[in-house]
C-alpha cells in the first residue's frame, strides 16, 4: 500500500512539475509594426509599458504594406500585430482569418471621409454638385490603392456627382491643402482621423445622408493562431491598453512637429502616467 502511495505521490509531482512547465509563459514577443503613425503610435505604447512593469522582450518588425504584414502574421514569423480589420484591412483579415486570432480593442475612432475647409459653407456630400464649378470639379485624393480612394469613388457613384477624384499622393494632397487653406480657396480632398492634420488645419468632414461611408472603426491587436493560449498574461496585459483617439492623435502631432515616434511615444508617456499605471493595474499587476 505504501509502494502504492509512493508511486502515485511521484507521478502527483512529475505531473505538477510538467503543468508549471507548460504554464510558464514565454517573455519574448516580436510584435509587426504597421509603419502609419496611428498604428506606430499605440504599438509603442503597449511595447514600452509591457517591458517596463512585466519584463516582456518585445522586438518590433516593420511592415509597410498590409498584404505582407498578415502573411507573416499568419506564418507564425511574427506573433502580435495591431490592424483596422472592418474596413482598411478587411480583405487581409478575411483572407487569413482562419490563422489569426483576435485579441482585444486597442483603440476606436479611425474616421475617414471627404472634407472641406471649416470657411467652405458646404457641409454635406449632397450640396457637392450645387458647387461643382467652386471646387473645379474635383476631389484632390491620395494613393491609388488606399482603402480611402475605393469609398470614395463609392460616394461619388451614390451621389452621382459630376466630380473627378484626383489619383496623387498624401504628401501632394497634404501641400495642396495647405496652399488653399493660405488663399482661402474652395477645396474638397479626403482626410482621416486620427491624423495629425485633424489638428494643424481647420477643415470638417463633410456629411454622409446616404450613410454610404464606412462608420468609426476600431483598431485590433491581433495574433497569430495560438497566441492566446501561449501567452495568457500578455494577452491580458494588452486588453488593459486602451488609447483614446484624441491622445492617438497628439502624439502624431508629436510627429509632426518633430520629434521621432519613439520619442512622441515617451513624452506621451511622461505626461500620462496615472493613466498607464490604472491599465498596469487592469492587467493583473
Amino acid at each position: 500500500m505504501k509502494a502504492k502511495l509512493a508511486v502515485l505521490i511521484s507521478v502527483a509531482l512529475i505531473f505538477c512539475l510538467a503543468s508549471g512547465a507548460v504554464a510558464e509563459e514565454r517573455k519574448t514577443i516580436k510584435m509587426g509594426v504597421l509603419q502609419w503613425n496611428d498604428l506606430v503610435c499605440p504599438s509603442l505604447v503597449t511595447k514600452k509599458l509591457m517591458e517596463k512593469h512585466y519584463g516582456y522582450e518585445i522586438e518590433v518588425v516593420e511592415f509597410f504594406e498590409w498584404g505582407i504584414a498578415y502573411a507573416t502574421l499568419a506564418k507564425g514569423d511574427v506573433d502580435i500585430l495591431m490592424s483596422q480589420i472592418n474596413f482598411v484591412a478587411y480583405d487581409y483579415w478575411t483572407r487569413y482569418g482562419k490563422k489569426l486570432e483576435k485579441l482585444s480593442c486597442s483603440s476606436h475612432g479611425l474616421n475617414q471621409g471627404i472634407v472641406v475647409p471649416a470657411y467652405v459653407p458646404v457641409n454635406s456630400i449632397a450640396e457637392l454638385n450645387a458647387n461643382r464649378d467652386k471646387f473645379e470639379g474635383k476631389i484632390i485624393g491620395i494613393e491609388p490603392g488606399a482603402g480611402l480612394m475605393r469609398q470614395t469613388n463609392e460616394v461619388i457613384d451614390a451621389y452621382g456627382l459630376d466630380f473627378e477624384l484626383v489619383d496623387g499622393s498624401t504628401a501632394a494632397m497634404t501641400a495642396t491643402l495647405k496652399s488653399a487653406l493660405a488663399k482661402k480657396q474652395w477645396m474638397a480632398t479626403i482626410l482621416w482621423t486620427p491624423s495629425w492634420m485633424t489638428q494643424a488645419f481647420d477643415i470638417k468632414f463633410l456629411k454622409d445622408p446616404k450613410n454610404v461611408q464606412q462608420p468609426p472603426q476600431s483598431y485590433y491587436w491581433i495574433g497569430r493562431k495560438g497566441f492566446a493560449q501561449e501567452y495568457p498574461k500578455a494577452r491580458e496585459i494588452m486588453a488593459g491598453v486602451f488609447v483614446p483617439l484624441e491622445d492617438n492623435i497628439k502624439m502624431t502631432g508629436y510627429i509632426k512637429e518633430g520629434l521621432k515616434a519613439d520619442a512622441a511615444v515617451d513624452k506621451w508617456l511622461s505626461e500620462n502616467e496615472l493613466v498607464t499605471e490604472r491599465w498596469m493595474r487592469i492587467g493583473g499587476k
